[in-house]
């Protein structure tokens, strides 16, 4: 009866031992599982607004997580963020945001995190002498870059460049997805050079000085009705010589936005002699009908591409 005792109380002492031993130590398949969800982590990025998160969302794919803090059918240069926004920004492995003072708000709250934020006019191919407008008594260096196809290669490539920063494991699959997207940029470069080639007229009257840096790239010129953020009004001289330079530059179109009121085009479409309106879109934002209709960088720049055409009387 001892003996059995003895016995039992062995037993029971390697039993528990085995259970201690299962709970302290992982298998090898629970190591496995915590492994490949570790792999499986996407990298989260805070894009300011709509051109900015669809080359995060080209170059990082599957491998990344992004969030436009611009919502649908919201003009960006005034956005004021919530506390959720303001979270989403300060917790991002990246944030990335225009700069120069595009979105005051968005930038504010990027200068407060730890982690790296890519500030695109100071990472571009640009200086100080590059582009600049009248914005009021001063003068400004215009941010509307991404409406050059080809600085938005640029803005491409130090995408994929702050993201292999922030992710090595992938820097290399990263590369191959910006040259991938380049390449299709680079068609749409073509498609411009070639369908501007030849028009009849070279000015662009617009609703606010967002397309100097397209106009520049493709040998035309820019009058915005606004400056530099739409929802600057333009005082009655600035329409009255408006109404002059479209008259003596043979001007048949006034440019609207779908995020500003074209209230003010039209006045001056009419005040001119009764021209016509046609949307060209600064691609700052998508409106709702856009997104639900799968709009893309590359399709609203193509419907651009159509309206400078017929409106300046380009032809093939």
């Amino acid at each position: 009866m001892n003996a059995l005792r003895s016995w039992s109380s062995q037993l029971v002492g390697v039993v528990l031992a085995g259970l201690l031993v299962a709970v302290l130590t992982p298998t090898a398949a629970h190591a496995g599982r915590s492994d490949h969800s570790n792999s499986k982590k996407k990298v989260t990025v805070a894009a300011a607004f709509f051109p900015l998160a669809s080359a995060v969302a080209q170059v990082g794919g599957p491998l990344v997580k992004v969030a436009n803090l611009t919502p649908a059918g919201v003009e960006p240069h005034d956005l004021e963020l919530n506390t959720q926004q303001a979270e989403t920004v300060l917790d991002a492995d990246l944030a990335v945001v225009v700069g120069n003072g595009f979105q005051p708000a968005v930038e504010d709250i990027a200068a407060d995190r730890d982690g790296p934020t890519l500030n695109v006019l100071r990472a571009l191919p640009i200086n100080a002498g590059d582009k600049k407008v009248e914005e009021g008594d001063t003068t400004a260096l215009d941010p509307h870059v991404w409406l050059d196809p080809v600085l938005y290669q640029s803005v491409v490539n130090e995408v994929a460049s702050a993201l292999a920063k922030v992710d090595p494991d992938h820097a290399s699959k990263y590369s191959a997805n910006a040259a991938i997207y380049n390449a299709k940029l680079a068609t749409l470069n073509t498609e411009y050079e070639t369908g501007l080639a030849n028009c009849s007229r070279q000015l662009l009257v617009t609703a606010h000085e967002a397309f100097g840096w397209l106009t520049q790239r493709y040998g035309l010129t820019q009058e915005g009705i606004a400056g530099l953020s739409p929802d600057s009004e333009p005082n009655p001289q600035r329409l009255a010589d408006l109404t002059d330079l479209v008259e003596k530059k043979g001007v048949t179109t006034i440019y609207t936005e779908d995020l500003v009121s074209p209230k003010v085009a039209r006045t001056l479409a009419r005040e001119a002699g009764g021209l016509k309106t046609a949307t060209l879109n600064p691609l700052e934002g998508l409106t709702a009908k856009q997104i639900k209709a799968g709009a893309t960088y590359i399709s609203e720049m193509q419907d651009n591409l159509q309206a400078i055409q017929k409106g300046l009387g380009c032809s093939a």
